[in-house]
């Protein structure tokens, strides 16, 4: 079967995609203007605009691709009886394949990446998607907890990655078993501390419930709140 190529460059998303990676490989992404995008991919500004609004829309989009991308592997290679450590190194590892091709582009977006908080969200949900995909839950406040430190994570090991020139990214795959090994002792606590958040969470309605019935009950019983009701006296 034909694998299905990251970038479509046959559409106009793509072609304006595929311009701006090239553009990012020798020059600062902050740098590159969606004039110059739209003059390396031949289109008419019009056109540019119709298919993205922002530089920041073509990185997130691209983003999309390869996490699209990373999902379809993952569930052509995912072992059910594999530890969910494990499962995650492999997703995570495919990333960084996925990316290989385009290192130099996305090394040049990464150094301009912190003033655009446009792709804080995009970036989470890529870390959301592949703790889903390793069959880890990320949603509700637990999943926030474990997407930010999957986050954490990421983001570390993506560092190392960029300068990791060795064609079997030794240096990267170290990097990130240690980090997937710390953050599984953390993040087992982590549950803990949240399992019991949820539990007393849980319990406020019932609580606070039988505390208004309590105040009310007692208040119905007579004029004085303070009159113990002979049906509430304790027994001899």
């Amino acid at each position: 079967m034909t694998e299905t190529p990251l970038i479509d460059i046959s559409t106009p998303r793509g072609k304006l995609i595929s311009a701006a990676l090239k553009l990012a490989e020798t020059r600062p992404w902050r740098e590159v203007t969606l004039l110059d995008i739209a003059e390396a991919a031949a289109m008419p500004l019009d056109e540019v605009r119709r298919a993205f609004g922002s530089k920041s829309q073509i990185v997130s989009t691209f983003m999309r691709a390869v996490d699209d991308k990373v999902l379809r592997t993952a569930a052509l290679t995912r072992q059910a009886e594999q530890p969910k450590r494990d499962q995650l190194f492999e997703i995570v590892m495919s990333r960084f394949d996925t990316l290989q091709p385009y290192k130099a582009a996305v090394a040049s977006i990464s150094a301009a990446g912190p003033t655009d908080t446009s792709l804080i969200m995009p970036f989470l949900n890529a870390q959301r998607w592949m703790l889903t995909a390793a069959g880890i839950d990320g949603d509700g406040p637990l999943g926030l907890a474990r997407t930010l430190g999957m986050g954490s994570v990421y983001a570390s090991v993506f560092q190392t990655w960029l300068k990791d020139d060795d064609a079997g990214m030794a240096r990267t795959m170290a990097a990130l078993d240690r980090r997937l090994r710390r953050a599984e002792s953390t993040m087992q606590s982590v549950d803990g501390v949240c399992a019991s958040v949820d539990r007393v969470a849980r319990d406020v309605p019932a609580v606070f419930s039988s505390v208004l019935g309590a105040i009310f009950g007692r208040r119905r019983s007579g004029s004085d709140p303070s009159s113990t009701p002979e049906a509430d006296k304790p027994a001899a």
